[in-house]
């Protein structure tokens, strides 16, 4: 039998993510292959589109639309997850959580995880790489959790968007958000 980790934090627009992991578990549940324990799954959102965080902070079952929603990570610019529902049921079945970075956040994050590890990842991956400090901080996440944080993607489609600046060999531009 397999072991899970203890959290998995996932950058989240429309959800669908969150929804194939909870539908995976289940699958791997039935093969045998892992027992009825799951991960305590994160829905991790840019503050300036955060319609699951903002769900889940008042405990309700479905989301509302995020008017004016603005990050510079595209794939986390989702107003209003279509299976909104399932979202919010997963998050509370987990004893999951949701959390919001801002900008300076996730361009942080980009720039440090390209010059110490050398991974330019995508700022929807790094806003998940920036809400394990606020989780760790705020007792959510203890230290002897084990974490994954899954990356949905590579920057290089987001080339000349992200601030490298003090990273070897850099020369990019400071990340903007788009609307």
């Amino acid at each position: 039998e397999y072991e899970l980790p203890d959290v998995i934090l996932y950058p989240t627009g429309g959800g669908v993510g969150l929804i194939g992991l909870w539908k995976a578990f289940n699958e791997l549940e039935a093969l045998g292959w892992i027992g009825s324990a799951r991960p305590r799954l994160v829905s991790v959102q840019a503050e300036g589109c955060a319609p699951v965080v903002r769900a889940f902070a008042a405990g309700a079952d479905s989301i509302e639309f995020f008017d004016n929603a603005t990050t510079g990570a595209a794939g986390l610019r989702v107003p209003r997850p279509f299976a909104d529902r399932l979202v919010m049921r997963i998050l509370k079945e987990t004893e999951g959580t949701a959390i919001a970075v801002s900008e300076a956040q996730i361009a942080a994050a980009v720039a440090e995880l390209a010059g110490c590890e050398g991974h330019y990842i995508c700022p929807e991956g790094a806003a998940a790489v920036a809400a394990l400090p606020l989780l760790r901080e705020s007792g959510w996440l203890r230290a002897s959790d084990r974490v994954v944080i899954l990356n949905t993607g590579t920057a290089l489609k987001y080339v000349g968007a992200v601030d490298l600046t003090g990273v070897p060999g850099s020369s990019s531009r400071l990340f903007r958000s788009s609307g």
